[in-house]
């Protein structure tokens, strides 16, 4: 029996068109999402990933291309529509063109203590000596 419809198992929106999906642990590790397929796999079991507004049940859930993902990765939540099924897992450059990009942009990194971000020493300045690395893993809160 193969469910064809919308929802996690089915693949996703009833406008596409039908034909064969790929599943979803695998096209996260080919669009270089996952380091392998395990923590591929892994992403959709433990945070979940939504196919279209529906949280995919099992890593196996079909991705056609047309889909919206939604997932959260590191800080970020990313969302992205699927453009292509890959045939492997290629090149960075490669990977990119399986994925249009609907995330937010990131916000900006603090660059120094002044904008709020860990101090920076400056180059050249040698090792920090033992008072100096103490401070600095107050600033970081290491106080261990």
């Amino acid at each position: 029996m193969t469910s064809s419809g919308p929802g996690p198992e089915g693949g996703g929106d009833p406008a596409a068109p039908p034909g064969p999906g790929l599943r979803l642990d695998k096209w996260l590790f080919q669009a270089r999402f996952a380091k392998s397929r395990g923590v591929a796999a892994r992403l959709v079991a433990e945070t979940g990933v939504r196919v279209n507004g529906a949280r995919a049940a099992k890593p196996a859930a079909a991705v056609r291309p047309g889909d919206v993902l939604t997932f959260a990765l590191g800080d970020r939540v990313r969302v992205v529509r699927v453009l292509a099924l890959g045939e492997r897992r290629g090149p960075a450059a490669e990977a990119r063109t399986l994925y249009d990009d609907l995330s937010p942009p990131a916000p900006p990194r603090a660059a120094g203590p002044e904008a709020g971000g860990p101090p920076r020493r400056e180059p050249g300045a040698g090792r920090p000596e033992k008072a100096e690395r103490r401070a600095l893993d107050r600033l970081r809160g290491r106080d261990g």
